[in-house]
C-alpha cells in the first residue's frame, strides 16, 4: 500500500512538471501559475435496502399496525423539484342578483371552512393573483373571529346578530350581515376524542410544505389534546396501511415516533386510505365521544377509487355512523382543492388549508375546539325578504352551499356543521325599494296589489335550523329584521360589520370586482379594514391589511404582463 501511494505522488509530480514546461515553451518569460483543484471523488452509492418484501406486501393489500414503521428507512432524501401548476378548483359562477318579487326566499347551508383564505394568501405572498375559482368569499370572511357575544346561558347553542347598514360597494345599496355565534365549551367539559389520522405519504407529498409540515402540525395538535383521548394513524401511498393502532394521547412519545417514521413515496391510493381510516374509526368508536377522521393530503388521488362521485358516495354513507371528517390541505402545484371541498362537505366535515406552521397553530391549536368538537349538525339558513322593502338581493359567496327552498324543512338533507366557539357570517347585498341602484327593471305588468298588506316594519325574516349532534330532528330559530337592526351609517355599524365588509370587498375584488361600484377599490378596502381592526392578538387582521397591498401590486403587475391588443 505504501509503495502504491509513493507511485501516485511521483506520477502527480511528473504531470505537474510537464504542465509547467508546456506553459514556459508557449509563453516564454515567467510562467503563469495555473492552479487546478481536482474534483472530489464521486460519493459512494447508497446502501441497497431490502425493501422488496415490504413493497410486495403494500401492493398486495393493507399493511398491519407496525409494518410501516418497521420498514427500513429509505435512501437519503433528494431536493424535490418545483412542482408545475396543476392545482384544481371547481368552476363556480357567482350568485346572481335576485328580484324579490319573483324569488323572495334564499336558502343555503352554513360554511365554517377557511381553506380559501389561507390558499389565497399563499398566492399573494408569492407575488401573483390567485385563480378566481380559488376565491370563495364566505371562507375568507369566516377566517376571522368577529367576537360576537356568546349565547345566553341555558339558551340555544347559537346567538344570532343581524345588521343592516349602507353599502360602501355602491351608492344606493345596503348590506345585511347575519352573524351566528356558536357556544364555546370549557376545556374540562370537552367530550373525549377518538381521532383517526389519515396521512398521505405518496410521492407528491415529498416537499417541505407538505408531509414535513403536516407532521409538525399534528404535534402542535397533540399538545392541545387530553391524555385520555385516543389517536390512530393510517397512511396511504401505493396502498393503504395502518401505522398506529388506537393509542391514548398519554403515550405521546409513541405517537411522535410513529409520525417521525412517515416517509413520502409512491402513487396515491387515497380512496383505499379512506376505507381503512373509517374502518379504524369504527373499531375504536366511543359512545359520548367525538369520533373523527382527519385527512392530511394535497388531494392528488391517482390510484384505487379516484372518481369524486364514488368518494362522495362512500363518505356520505359513512357519516351515518356518526364519524365526522376533517380535511387539511397542504402544498402547491397539484393541490386538488375541488376534491377536498367535496369530501369535506360530504362527510359532516370541515376543510382548512395549511401553508405555514403559523396557520397550523391557528387551525389545530388556537381553533381546535371549533374544528374538533361539534355543537350542531346540518345547520341551514333561510331568509325571506319583504318585497315591500327590498327590491333586489344577492348573497355574497356560498355558491357551493346553496339549497332548494324545500330543503330547509327536510331533515334528511345534509348541511354544514358548526363546532364549539365557531362563528358563521353571511352578507347579502340588497337594494331597497325605490333606490336608483336597482339592477333589474321592474315588470310592466307586475302585481303590486298585495305589497301594502305585507309587514311594512320588517325588512326580512331569518330562519335557522340545526340538529343537536347525533339527533335526527332539527330545531328552528327565527329572527325578524326590523329598524332595530339598522345602522344609520357604516361608521355607526358594529366593528364586526365593518371588518367583515372589508374582507367581503377584498374577495369581490379578487374575483374581478364586477359587483362593486367604481369608487370602491383596494385603497377603500384597506382603509375600512384599518379602521375596524380593533384588538388583534395574533396579528391576523394586520396581515389581512398587508394582503390588500400585495393584491394591489400583483394586479398592477398582471396588467403590465398582459400582451398589448393587436391594432
Amino acid at each position: 500500500m505504501r509503495n502504491r501511494t509513493i507511485g501516485f505522488l511521483l506520477a502527480g509530480a511528473a504531470a505537474a512538471a510537464l504542465l509547467t514546461g508546456c506553459a514556459n515553451e508557449a509563453g516564454g518569460g515567467d510562467p503563469e501559475v495555473v492552479t487546478e483543484v481536482a474534483p472530489p471523488p464521486p460519493a459512494p452509492p447508497p446502501p441497497q435496502y431490502e425493501t422488496r418484501a415490504k413493497e410486495r406486501q403494500m401492493m398486495s393489500g393493507v399493511m398491519k399496525a407496525g409494518d410501516y414503521a418497521a420498514a427500513a428507512p429509505p435512501p437519503p432524501a433528494m431536493m424535490a423539484p418545483e412542482p408545475e401548476f396543476r392545482d384544481q378548483y371547481e368552476d363556480v359562477d357567482p350568485n346572481p342578483v335576485k328580484l324579490t318579487s319573483e324569488e323572495p326566499v334564499s336558502t343555503f347551508s352554513i360554511d365554517v371552512d377557511t381553506a380559501s383564505y389561507a390558499n389565497v394568501r399563499r398566492f399573494l405572498k408569492s407575488g401573483v393573483l390567485p385563480p378566481k375559482d380559488a376565491v370563495r368569499i364566505e371562507e375568507m370572511v369566516n377566517y376571522f373571529d368577529y367576537t360576537y357575544p356568546q349565547p345566553e346561558a341555558g339558551a340555544d347553542p347559537f346567538a344570532t346578530y343581524v345588521t343592516l347598514s349602507p353599502s360602501p360597494f355602491a351608492e344606493g345599496r345596503q348590506l345585511m350581515q347575519i352573524g351566528i355565534q356558536g357556544r364555546d365549551i370549557d376545556r374540562d367539559a370537552r367530550p373525549a376524542v377518538n381521532l383517526t389520522l389519515l396521512v398521505d405519504v405518496s410521492g407528491s407529498m415529498h416537499s417541505e410544505d407538505k408531509l414535513p409540515l403536516a407532521k409538525q402540525a399534528l404535534k402542535l395538535m397533540l399538545d392541545q389534546m387530553d391524555p385520555a383521548d385516543t389517536i390512530s394513524i393510517a397512511v396511504y401511498a401505493g396502498a393503504a396501511g395502518e401505522v398506529l393502532a388506537p393509542t391514548p394521547v398519554s403515550e405521546k412519545r409513541k405517537i411522535f415516533a410513529a409520525l417521525e417514521n412517515l416517509r413520502a413515496g409512491g402513487s396515491t391510493a387515497g380512496g383505499e386510505g379512506l376505507r381503512l381510516a373509517y374502518s379504524l374509526a369504527e373499531q375504536g368508536l366511543k359512545e359520548d365521544a367525538v369520533n373523527r377522521v382527519m385527512l392530511l393530503t394535497d388531494g392528488d388521488f391517482n390510484v384505487g377509487i379516484t372518481d369524486s362521485e364514488q368518494l362522495e358516495d362512500f363518505i356520505s354513507r359513512k357519516r351515518e355512523s356518526g364519524i365526522y371528517l376533517s380535511v387539511l390541505g397542504f402544498g402547491r402545484g397539484n393541490y386538488n382543492d375541488a376534491l377536498m371541498q367535496k369530501l369535506a362537505q360530504s362527510g359532516n366535515g370541515t376543510a382548512a388549508y395549511v401553508d405555514t406552521l403559523s396557520e397550523a397553530r391557528k387551525v389545530l391549536a388556537d381553533d381546535l375546539g371549533g374544528n374538533l368538537f361539534p355543537i350542531a349538525d346540518d345547520v341551514k339558513i333561510q331568509v325571506e325578504f319583504n318585497p315591500a322593502q327590498i327590491a333586489e338581493y344577492r348573497l355574497i359567496g356560498y355558491e357551493t352551499r346553496m339549497l332548494d327552498r324545500a330543503d330547509f324543512n327536510n331533515d334528511k338533507v345534509d348541511a354544514g356543521d358548526i363546532g364549539a366557539g365557531a362563528s358563521v357570517t353571511a352578507i347579502y347585498d340588497i337594494t331597497p325599494v325605490g333606490s336608483d341602484a336597482a339592477q333589474i327593471d321592474p315588470l310592466r305588468y307586475g302585481d303590486d296589489a298585495t305589497a301594502s298588506d305585507r309587514k311594512s316594519g320588517e325588512y326580512a325574516f331569518v330562519k335557522l335550523r340545526y340538529k343537536p349532534p347525533g339527533e335526527p330532528d332539527s330545531i328552528l330559530l327565527t329572527h325578524a329584521v326590523t329598524d332595530a337592526d339598522k345602522a344609520d351609517s357604516l361608521d355607526a355599524a358594529p366593528q364586526w360589520v365593518r371588518f367583515a365588509t372589508a374582507v367581503a370587498g377584498f374577495g369581490e375584488m379578487l374575483r374581478g370586482g364586477e359587483d362593486l361600484g367604481g369608487g370602491f377599490g383596494w385603497k377603500e378596502i384597506r382603509n375600512l379594514a384599518a379602521g375596524a381592526k380593533g384588538e388583534d392578538e395574533f396579528g391576523y387582521r394586520a396581515e389581512f391589511i398587508e394582503l390588500t397591498r400585495l393584491a394591489e401590486t400583483a394586479e398592477a403587475q398582471a396588467a403590465l404582463n398582459r400582451p398589448a391588443p393587436e391594432q
